[in-house]
């Protein structure tokens, strides 16, 4: 009987967690949109236009989702989240998924009950500076006021910087990038720090761009990526493998273009990700073509890195670290198979 009784505890939890794993995606389905925690605006990330039409990187991780699971990308509420706030709208249900520059750690993942589902973009904390400063390294900031964003790790990065070279700065806490954006334009403080991708955004859309510089030196590591609750293992698998799902269709030359004609393409692992072949589709709960869907309708990584940020953008980023493993980059997904 002890046996017994063992073995259908274990088929009753294995039902339960089943059950509650398909929370969130039935949840999502039965309004019929998602809901996706992004910044209040940064410029290629993601920012609303006059009509409150969101685009940037991090956005396009959003419809990519909704594609994969609606076949329509833009089935998505954007829900604009400050350093401080994000984390509460995560948590309390009021967003499904946070995709907004966020930097995953060990607390934030274990601590705070979250789950980063992946890197979607490689950064690190910098400094910016107006150039007639003549300032040539972050050694010579001593004594400097610095723009920050509370409720970031920027903030302990920065201070532990300071701290190991003997120097000392004014912090200038600002709510969201917004404000820290206007404060260091309008001089209220004479450095602007947070990851580099950040500053990038902000010194485009400057009164004058070509009159500030970034230093450089890069002070941390800031693996940037979308995040989920804890708790729900089939939703954070369907965001995990959207996103492993761009950077394979890049690997393997699959673009919004050439999608469809992928579809008979004599690789196996290209035929399993666009689900003419296999499965996986089954797996997550979605159709056989929600990676296609979402490739079709917003670009493999590549597409959405240049167009949103890449060196003919004005944020104009390289892809650097964020290149895929074969060109250079450490940009890499696990096999479709």
């Amino acid at each position: 009987m002890k046996l017994k009784t063992l073995m259908a505890a274990g088929a009753a939890l294995a039902f339960g967690a089943t059950v509650a794993n398909a929370a969130t995606l039935d949840d999502v389905k039965a309004k019929g949109y998602l809901d996706c925690g992004v910044t209040t605006g940064l410029a290629g990330f993601a920012s609303p236009d006059d009509e409150g039409n969101w685009t940037g990187f991090d956005v396009d991780f959003c419809r990519a989702m909704s594609a994969a699971i609606f076949g329509d990308p833009d089935k998505v509420k954007y829900t604009p989240t400050t350093g401080k706030t994000r984390f509460t709208a995560l948590q309390s249900g009021e967003v499904d998924v946070l995709a907004r520059n966020t930097t995953w750690t060990l607390s934030r993942d274990v601590d705070l009950g979250f789950e980063f589902i992946g890197v979607n973009y490689y950064d690190g904390q910098g400094f910016m500076i107006r150039k007639d400063m003549g300032i040539t390294s972050a050694t010579q900031l001593d004594g400097a006021s610095v723009c920050i964003q509370s409720g970031t790790t920027t903030e302990l990065n920065l201070a532990d910087y300071f701290r190991t070279n003997n120097m000392s700065f004014t912090p200038v806490v600002v709510e969201d990038s917004a404000e820290a954006r206007q404060n260091y334009d309008q001089g209220a403080c004479d450095v602007y720090t947070t990851d580099r991708s950040g500053l990038a955004a902000q010194r485009a859309v400057l009164q004058e761009p070509d009159t500030h510089m970034l230093l450089p030196e890069i002070i941390s590591k800031e693996p940037l990526g979308p995040l989920v609750r804890h708790g729900d293992n089939q939703w954070g698998d369907i965001a995990r493998w959207t996103l492993n799902a761009l950077v394979t269709a890049e690997e393997f030359g699959v673009t919004s273009e050439n999608a469809d004609s992928m579809l008979e393409s004599e690789n196996p692992e290209i035929r399993r990700l666009l689900g003419s072949e296999g499965n996986l589709g089954g797996m997550l709960g979605l159709e056989a073509d929600w990676a296609l869907n979402a490739i079709k309708t917003v670009g493999n990584y590549g597409e959405i890195f240049e167009a949103h940020i890449g060196p003919n953008t004005p944020v104009g980023l390289d892809r650097g670290l964020n290149a895929l493993y074969k060109d250079g980059g450490i940009l890499y997904s696990p096999p479709f198979r």
